[in-house]
């Protein structure tokens, strides 16, 4: 992994290395080692059916089958994180689970200020999840990893009722997520936070493009690096809904609303942050930051094999404060 800090007023950047390794998966991700299909079969028999040869020798799935990539989540949310039941409406978002809960891992670092004993555990700390979609994945594996209680909050009614339904249906996660409806599609923050409430973390996974066309031609990029067999099948099966995909303005508009919102609310949460798939929409959303006044900012960049991503992360409390609010529960990483 590298961390930039980066300078809010100036708006420069100064890399700083940690111990991550380029390519990796965060070091307390499961996921970093081939999967076990073996484990995973035992845990769920059923994705057996799904199983390829690999051109390398041994065991696969088709990654531009939906089925097949809901199944392997279902027995990777099984096996490692004791999600009994899940499975998502047709057409939905289907996320992959070892990129998802690298998100999380580094959002635990940064929650502990970079030292892995300190990460702050259990039910006191309460996390935002913006858009979390009928997949629900971000808590799933948070409470799981970490014991902390989080709110989901989504624009899709049927994404709500679709992710409520999924909690109820682990009888393990009662009283740990909660799941409720952002009337506003311009909306972040207002409406669903009630008074008073307060969070150690927001985290969310924004819609990256800019329109449908936009949206569409991404997917079918990402089919073609796939060697995806079927593209139109999969496009509707496997592209996920539209306010999962885009937006007016694509992501760099949708993190700007973002810290305008959490500007208005410096107090919400301890850290605000979101994944930013492009590159090229950093400058802006540094700009944004600036003119807010955060007191201290981060883009965290993760790897996975080839495909980078990136978390931008931002506060508006001083250290002191941060600690104050983050006391940790004493724990061996």
């Amino acid at each position: 992994m590298l961390q930039i800090c980066f300078t809010l007023r100036r708006l420069k950047t100064a890399p700083k290395k940690t111990n991550h390794t380029k390519g990796e998966l965060h070091p307390r991700n499961p996921h970093r080692a081939p999967y076990d299909f073996p484990r995973l079969i035992q845990s769920l028999p059923e994705l057996k059916r799904f199983l390829v040869p690999h051109p390398l020798g041994g065991d696969t799935i088709d990654f531009a089958d939906p089925e097949g990539v809901k199944t392997l989540n279902r027995a990777l949310l099984k096996l490692h994180y004791s999600v009994a039941h899940w499975d998502i409406p047709r057409g939905y978002l289907c996320p992959p689970i070892p990129s998802r809960a690298d998100y999380l891992h580094y959002a635990a670092d940064l929650l502990a200020e970079g030292v892995a004993s300190a990460i702050p555990r259990g039910s006191a700390v309460r996390v935002l999840d913006i858009g979390t979609g009928a997949n629900c994945v971000y808590p799933l594996i948070g409470v799981h990893e970490y014991g902390w209680r989080f709110v989901g909050t989504d624009v899709d009614p049927a994404a709500v009722n679709w992710a409520n339904q999924l909690v109820a249906a682990n009888p393990t996660l009662a009283g740990k997520i909660e799941c409720r409806l952002q009337p506003a599609t311009d909306a972040i923050f207002k409406n669903v936070v009630r008074p008073g409430e307060t969070f150690a973390l927001s985290i969310c996974n924004p819609p990256f493009h800019a329109s449908p066309a936009e949206a569409a031609a991404g997917t079918m990029r990402k089919l073609k690096n796939l060697g995806g067999g079927k593209p139109a099948k999969a496009v509707l099966n496997f592209g996920g809904q539209s306010n999962e995909l885009w937006c007016h303005g694509g992501e760099e508009a949708f993190v700007r609303r973002m810290i305008g919102e959490s500007a208005a609310r410096p107090e919400l949460c301890v850290w605000f942050t979101t994944l930013v798939s492009k590159r090229g929409s950093l400058p802006a959303i540094y700009r944004e930051l600036s003119k807010a006044r955060a007191v201290d900012g981060r883009t965290l960049v993760m790897f996975a094999g080839q495909k980078q991503s990136r978390i931008v992360a931002w506060t508006f409390l001083p250290a002191a404060e941060r600690r104050q609010r983050l006391v940790p529960t004493p724990r061996s990483a």
